[in-house]
């Protein structure tokens, strides 16, 4: 079945987290997408979170895999001007050239997109970093977890008679993606239609506040800052996460009006503190909620977090169990859609993988290739889709270019 975007060609020399992303949805609905990254210097998320049984090894971590699934990897060395020649010949290849570098590395190697439209005038280069390619921040370094704080993220998460906790990942570099896919498929529909290419500047930063508009503009229209409230909700009560028995097993449950508070209460077997008048109302609950949300826990204690989420959901209240790992993996909502797809890794096995969390009908993404080792498709990306003469490639090989 022809893809979406079979036949579109992506370099992608980006790392970490948001440009790898882009790149693999790309990859996933049928670009050829080529990771350049270098022996000596690889991809961050090869060293960080965890690896596959606990073994080291910068193949071994699954996170980095499964960002980079259905990409082939040819390790380059861009810091040798011979390494930049092939790199140049990768990018008269392409139709897309992704990079996430601070902004000023690409120029510093002659790759800025002023050069890269001499190589091919219809490049389209998307240029992902923390604050944008301009404006006096722009030069600044940092990763997505600092830019959760700057974007507005981190002093909403928490307690409110605590220190701001923020979220435990790079939560930037998971809203900007979405942007940049667009940005790419935008450019390439332009593309087909006049010929030209476009560049995009995309910063982690912006895509980030997005997200927090109505926060925005609540300050905007009424002066308020929206700060931590831990669990609860300004609108609902009980509204929290709640203990169930087991060992770490929780559900969530907000209520919002005065039938789902009824249906809450039914569920529960209508307690005699729920016709305390304290509770009668939204206000009262809310005033009275570090007390509502001690009595709720004496029943969740009770009961197992799917029995609890199951007679919410089927009174018509909002519930959720709190998944980890293992009850993602076998969610049957989860298994319907076939969102993880288990690919064979030469190092770690068979392994699990994110699917896209989209279907396009006519153009079903697949994932047919593992997260790449390093420099692993070396030769056919060097003599295969550039022609590299194999004496030619043999000799830069020994002599490190491909390190």
């Amino acid at each position: 079945m022809t893809q979406a975007l079979e036949g579109v060609k992506v370099a992608d020399f980006s790392w970490a987290v948001m440009g790898p992303i882009i790149a693999k949805y790309l990859a996933d609905h049928g670009a050829t997408v080529v990771k350049v990254e270098s022996s000596s210097r690889v991809d961050v998320m090869r060293t960080v979170v965890f690896y596959k049984d606990n073994i080291a090894g910068m193949n071994r971590n699954p996170v980095q895999a499964s960002y980079n699934s259905n990409k082939y990897d040819a390790s380059l060395n861009l810091n040798d001007a011979r390494g930049l020649e092939v790199a140049k010949k990768l990018i008269a290849w392409s139709d897309v050239v992704l990079e996430a570098y601070a902004p000023g590395r690409m120029e510093k190697w002659g790759l800025g997109y002023d050069d890269l439209v001499k190589i091919k005038p219809d490049i389209i280069m998307l240029r992902g970093s923390l604050e944008g390619q301009t404006g006096p921040h722009s030069r600044g370094t940092g990763v997505g977890i600092t830019f959760q704080a700057l974007a507005g993220f981190t002093n909403l998460v928490g307690w409110p008679d605590r220190p701001p906790s923020g979220m435990p990942n790079a939560y930037t570099d998971f809203v900007a993606p979405w942007y940049g896919i667009a940005a790419i498929v935008g450019a390439l529909d332009y593309k087909r239609r006049t010929g030209k290419g476009l560049y995009i500047d995309l910063s982690q930063l912006e895509p980030g506040v997005s997200f927090l508009s109505p926060t925005v503009l609540d300050y905007t229209a009424n002066g308020r800052v929206l700060s931590r409230m831990g669990n609860s909700c300004s609108y609902a009560a009980p509204h929290a996460v709640y203990k169930c028995r087991g060992d770490e097993r929780w559900c969530a449950i907000s209520v919002f009006s005065d039938a789902e508070w009824k249906a809450f209460c039914q569920v529960m077997g209508n307690p005699a503190w729920t016709e305390n008048p304290e509770f009668a109302t939204l206000l009262g609950r809310k005033q009275n909620e570090e007390e509502l949300n001690r009595l709720v826990e004496q029943w969740t204690t009770n009961h197992s977090a799917e029995e609890v989420m199951e007679a919410m959901q089927k009174a018509g209240v909002a519930a959720g169990l709190a998944e980890n790992g293992e009850d993602l993996h076998k969610d049957p909502q989860l298994k319907h859609r076939h969102h993880f797809w288990m690919l064979e890794h030469p190092e770690m096995g068979v392994t699990s993988y994110d699917g896209p969390p989209f279907r396009l009908s006519k153009t079903p993404a697949e994932l047919h290739m593992h997260g790449p080792c390093v420099g692993e498709h070396n030769e056919y990306v060097y003599t295969q889709l550039l022609g590299m003469p194999d004496e030619e490639f043999i000799e830069l090989l020994s002599e490190g270019v491909f390190d």
